[in-house]
C-alpha cells in the first residue's frame, strides 16, 4: 500500500478511539485494510474514514448490529447495482421511521408531563345525556395479552354489515375490567338507522343503546396520553359524588381510519356514571 494510517493516525482524523476502532474490527463492522501479520498492527486507508464516521453515526442512532451489517454489505456490494442501492435506502428508511416514533413518543411524554407538573392544567370535563342510538355491534371477551386485533377484526365486520351507507362515527363500550386486569367485556360499534342486512357477519347483531348519563370529555390527539383524559373524567365523576358504572364508552369522532396524522384525532372519553335510563 502506498497509502497507509496507521491506527492512531486514523483515530486522530476520525475522532474514534482506538478501543471503538478495534471493538469495530472485531464486530466486523470495519476491517483495517491491512494488518500485519508479524506485528498485528492495523492499517487503514484514507478512504476509510467517512465509512467509520457513517458507522459512528448509525451507531449513536442505535441502529441493531444486524441492520448496520446489512447496511455496509450492500454499500460495499460487488457491483454496486440497484438492489445494493435499494437495500441500503430500506435499512435507512426503516431505521429513520423507527427513530421518528421514538422522538415522537418522546415529545408527547414530555407534553403530558408539563401538563402533568402544571397546577393550573385541567381538562374540560361535562355532565351530558348521551343519547340513545341504533347501532350495530360486535360483543367479545377480551382475552389477557390480546393486543389491538380483536378490536380490528371487530370494525371489519361492522363494516361488511353497514356497506358502503354512510355512518356515523365508530364507538366503543368497554368494562373497566379491561384496562384494570388487561382483559374484559367489550362491545365495538357503529350508527345504523337501517335493520341489519341479509348475509351480515354472523358476529354482528343490532342493539339499541338507551338514553345515558356521563362525565364526558373529548380527547385530541394520539391515543398514548389517553390516560389523561380517562383521569379527568374519573375525577370529576368523584368530584361531583357521581356513582360510576362499570362500563366506559370510546366514540372515535376523527381516527385512524379518518387520517394519518395522529394530531388530528378526536376521541370522545364518556365515563357512564348513573343507571342507564330504560
Amino acid at each position: 500500500m502506498t497509502e497507509r494510517l496507521t491506527i492512531g493516525e486514523f483515530s486522530r482524523i476520525t475522532h474514534l478511539s482506538i478501543r471503538t476502532l478495534r471493538r469495530y474490527h472485531e464486530q466486523d463492522l470495519l476491517v483495517p485494510a491491512e494488518v500485519d501479520p508479524v506485528t498485528g498492527y492495523r492499517y487503514y486507508s484514507p478512504g476509510q474514514v467517512r465509512p467509520a464516521q457513517t458507522i459512528r453515526r448509525f451507531r449513536d442512532l442505535d441502529l441493531p448490529l444486524a441492520d448496520l451489517r446489512r447496511f455496509l454489505e450492500a454499500e460495499t456490494g460487488a457491483h454496486g447495482g440497484a438492489a445494493d442501492r435499494d437495500t441500503a435506502r430500506q435499512v435507512v428508511a426503516a431505521h429513520l421511521r423507527r427513530l421518528e416514533d421514538r422522538l415522537g413518543r418522546t415529545q408527547r411524554a414530555v407534553e403530558a408531563l408539563r401538563e402533568l407538573l402544571d397546577p393550573g392544567a385541567e381538562r374540560t370535563v361535562t355532565l351530558e345525556l348521551l343519547p340513545p342510538q341504533r347501532v350495530y355491534a360486535v360483543s367479545l371477551d377480551v382475552p389477557e395479552g390480546a393486543g389491538l386485533d380483536w378490536y380490528d377484526a371487530a370494525m371489519r365486520d361492522l363494516d361488511a354489515a353497514a356497506g358502503h351507507r354512510p355512518v356515523l362515527p365508530p364507538g366503543g363500550r368497554y368494562t373497566h375490567e379491561l384496562f384494570t386486569e388487561g382483559h374484559g367485556h367489550a362491545t365495538v360499534y357503529l350508527p345504523a338507522e337501517t335493520p341489519l342486512p341479509p348475509g351480515a357477519p354472523a358476529t354482528v347483531r343490532e342493539l339499541d343503546l338507551p338514553a345515558r348519563t356521563a362525565a364526558v370529555a373529548t380527547h385530541t390527539g394520539p391515543h398514548e396520553d389517553l390516560d389523561l383524559t380517562y383521569g379527568a373524567v374519573g375525577s370529576f365523576a368523584a368530584r361531583h359524588g357521581l356513582r360510576a358504572q362499570n362500563i366506559v364508552e370510546e366514540v372515535y369522532l376523527v381516527g385512524p381510519r379518518d387520517t394519518g396524522q395522529p394530531e388530528r384525532w378526536r376521541t370522545l372519553v364518556a365515563w357512564l356514571t348513573a343507571p342507564e335510563h330504560p
